[in-house]
């Protein structure tokens, strides 16, 4: 799914698992969906039963990515966006699910997370039409004017979704890989695994341990070099989502800013007050969405939110435009900082 490429990609990276005399050992499985990498990390014994369960979960991933892209026409989602003005369009449980999650977050987060977002596909180039040039504000400013979560009308009882307004679009690509990592853990519960990890770009469920040691993960250096971290975390049953501003971007050799894909849904340009974010929650659909309110606003003002709408079912740690490092009480508890990030653009 292209349009799911909003996020960054491969931002919470599994640890080398160490020797262990169990029979056990990790297996590695990796495809593409989503417009990003899958990986599969199976703590098991038994081969065979790992390549089917890494089968399932890219069978489901290409299944929802069918069913919520806007790459192609067929889609529920395209099917949306082409009868925005005109009449309402019926969707499947699991798609009017994901938009009535999206609206709810944009309700909580005052629109700073908004899928109407996808008006300016195109305009901004950070996927495979990446040419390093940048828009015309004024194209930008008319683009804002197709921008608004509130023009999104569900009917619960239908399952109809309607866009309101002709010229209007929505993407998925800031949520919908959570919900398919979190369906895929389903599957490989229904399995009879238990200790594993899956991880589409910068979404991560790890579940369980390996024997006796947990599941550790690293959060990557937003200016350091390709896969260098400056934390890790043990995990256990969490999600652990990061949003950052250096896999699908460049520094403009015109002003020397750093444009990315993380798009301000109030401006129209890139958000400039997080340098990455990383979310851990129970589930992925919870740690996809928020990770982008929380990177867009920054950490001042995502503690305010955070605590005027009583979130508590995530944390966050930040790297922030200043490059310093801001977290939550809690996840600063499990958080072992390795070295201070590296500066830069």
């Amino acid at each position: 799914m292209k349009a799911l490429a909003l996020l960054c990609v491969l931002t919470a990276t599994a640890v080398a698992a160490p020797s262990s005399p169990s029979p056990n050992k990790k297996f590695t499985y990796t495809n593409s969906a989503m417009g990003t990498v899958v990986t599969v990390f199976l703590w098991t014994d038994d081969e065979p039963k790992a390549a089917a369960g890494a089968d399932l979960v890219f069978q489901e991933m290409k299944r929802i990515d069918g069913v919520m892209t806007t790459w192609t026409e067929t889609s529920e989602v395209s099917q949306i966006n082409l009868a925005a003005g005109k009449k309402p369009v019926k969707v499947s449980d699991e798609t009017f699910a994901v938009i009535e999650r999206a609206v709810d977050v944009a309700k909580r987060s005052n629109g700073v997370f908004d899928i109407t977002v996808g008006a300016f596909k195109g305009l901004w180039k950070f996927d495979q039409d990446m040419d390093y040039t940048l828009p015309d504000p004024a194209d930008v400013k008319k683009r804002l004017a197709n921008i608004g979560w509130k023009h999104l009308k569900l009917d619960r009882k239908a399952k109809t979704v309607f866009l309101d307004k002709a010229g209007m679009s929505i993407t998925l690509g800031g949520i919908a890989k959570g919900y398919a990592v979190d369906k895929c853990v389903e599957l490989l519960y229904k399995a009879g695994f238990v200790d594993f990890m899956v991880q589409a770009g910068g979404d991560m469920y790890v579940s369980g341990k390996k024997d006796a040691d947990p599941w550790v993960v690293g959060i990557r250096d937003p200016r350091g070099v390709d896969g260098q971290m400056f934390a890790v975390a043990p995990i256990e049953n969490h999600s652990f989502s990061t949003s950052g501003d250096y896999e699908r971007g460049f520094v403009s050799d015109k002003d020397g800013i750093r444009y990315h894909h993380i798009l301000d849904p109030r401006t129209g340009f890139p958000a400039r007050a997080s340098r990455s974010v990383t979310i851990r929650a129970k589930d992925a659909f919870t740690a996809d969405a928020w990770s982008k309110v929380l990177f867009i606003l920054g950490p001042k003002k995502s503690l305010e939110l955070i605590q005027k709408q009583k979130l508590t079912d995530f944390e966050a740690v930040w790297v922030d435009d200043k490059n310093q490092i801001v977290m939550t009480k809690e996840i600063g508890k499990v958080i072992k900082i390795l070295k201070q990030p590296t500066p830069g653009p």
